[in-house]
């Protein structure tokens, strides 16, 4: 084990070392080849990327003509970026350099990365049901359901399957709830995230178990279970070889949500009837209105001792979403954190979009959690989108987080979630590469997988 945990420690030292020689190779390659003019090649290089992103603040924002020249200087600027490396003959040196930084972010990747991450949870042993009920969706991702052959399947082991039909999709949750009136021990469903929140919903409140079968376009919350989304099949092996697992659930405004819940100008938009037959156009459509606070309620959010004024765009998530590793972006580490993610992004200017390329240092992207929050409008009612579904909920809206609501029945063997890479602290990489004994603290190390409380 010593042997093992040497060669991992010397792994991460000399990945370390490898980052800050990449680094200083780099700028060493640029005082040797571009001299001064390499202030210039930096000063260009971050110019496009903002001109981009504030052309594209007046393309949402703006209709007409003035739309059309924002469209073209944000296509334009790094256009414009790589003619002027071309043109200065520095174009072999700039790729070099993003290739020698590229090397240096990876190795620091590596390094800090812990030498054993956790797999999966392991859950608690549990015996199969004695009477599993799946109601499924023939028409959800494009008819899973009869492709992966999933009522058959499910029917074999022994479950009861309930197929929503076009006029019985709207109320899934009595359906759950007549389930449980025939002596159900279990529920599940094969469908989307909206109707899997339904079911679950009716499960944490009777305390029975609750199945997630990935039978939905996206499947999110079968992602961050880790689950199998490109054989949902597999999900059904918990009835027979299962674990079970606590996860929260969150709230909004009494209905109960297992991924997230939106506000503002996205929510807004998906409601307008024309969205359906014609995303991008209802997009372009509304949003100048929306995003300029002319059409639409005007939010605040609240958050314990924090307050976000006007913000255009806010997500409620049941758990934080993965905000600094854009690889693991929609990705959630655990899902029994017992607390809300908060993102809301406030944008009133071209220079303010363009400072949201700074991520999470942007003052207009506030990310935070809570047990508890209040979004506000100066309207009686917002528009609210919880798991993909569109609602109407009466102002204040507050959301809290139910910590382990949910037992979670899941496969005994399942692909797990990929663990979070670590933020690369160039002051740790410093104290691994250089400090004798030096080692990765554990301490900035995110915690992967569907991670969840052992059911009681």
């Amino acid at each position: 084990m010593n042997r093992v945990a040497g060669r991992g420690g010397a792994r991460q030292r000399w990945s370390a070392r490898l980052a800050f020689v990449a680094v200083a190779g780099a700028v060493v390659l640029l005082l040797c080849v571009a001299g001064f003019r390499s202030l210039g090649l930096v000063a260009v290089g971050v110019a496009g990327p903002a001109v981009s992103a504030a052309a594209a603040w007046w393309a949402l924002t703006r209709r007409g003509v003035v739309r059309g020249i924002a469209l073209v200087l944000a296509a334009a600027a790094p256009v414009a970026v790589l003619v002027s490396y071309v043109a200065a003959r520095l174009l072999w040196v700039v790729l070099v350099v993003l290739g020698l930084w590229v090397l240096a972010a990876a190795a620091g990747w590596a390094a800090l990365r812990p030498d054993t991450a956790p797999g999966t949870a392991p859950g608690r042993p549990v015996p199969p049901p004695g009477h599993a009920c799946l109601l499924m969706n023939p028409r959800s991702g494009g008819g899973k359901v009869g492709r992966f052959r999933l009522r058959e399947k499910a029917e074999a082991l022994g479950a009861e399957v309930v197929l929503l039909g076009p006029g019985r999709s709207g109320d899934v949750a009595a359906l759950a709830r007549a389930a449980l009136a025939r002596g159900a021990d279990l529920l599940g469903v094969a469908g989307g995230d909206g109707t899997q929140a339904l079911v679950a919903g009716v499960a944490a409140e009777h305390g029975v178990p609750f199945l997630v079968v990935p039978a939905g376009t996206r499947n999110h919350f079968a992602l961050d279970l880790g689950l199998d989304r490109e054989d949902p099949s597999r999900s059904l092996e918990a009835l027979t070889d299962g674990v079970e697992l606590r996860v929260d659930l969150g709230r909004v405004g009494g209905r109960v949500f297992v991924n997230n819940a939106s506000f503002g100008a996205y929510a807004g938009v998906v409601q307008s009837p024309a969205y359906r037959d014609d995303k991008a156009g209802t997009l372009m459509r509304l949003l100048p209105g929306v995003l300029t606070r002319q059409h639409g309620p005007r939010l605040r959010v609240g958050a314990g001792s924090v307050t976000v004024d006007g913000p255009q765009a806010v997500l409620v998530s049941n758990n934080p979403y993965r905000v600094g590793d854009r690889a693991g972006l929609g990705r959630r580490d655990r899902l029994d954190g017992g607390v809300l993610g908060l993102v809301s992004v406030k944008v009133d200017s071209a220079v303010e979009a363009a400072d949201l390329l700074r991520g999470r240092h942007a003052p207009g992207l506030v990310t935070l959690t809570s047990r508890e929050l209040v979004i506000d409008a100066d309207r009686p009612e917002v528009q609210v989108g919880v798991d993909g579904e569109a609602l109407t909920l009466p102002t204040p809206v507050r959301c809290t987080s139910e910590p382990g609501a949910l037992r979670v029945r899941v496969p005994r063997h399942r692909p797990g979630v990929p663990a979070a890479r670590p933020r690369l602290d160039w002051r740790r990489l410093w104290g691994l590469a250089f400090t004798a004994g030096g080692r990765a603290l554990p301490s900035g190390a995110a915690v992967p997988g569907a991670r969840g409380r052992s059911g009681s």
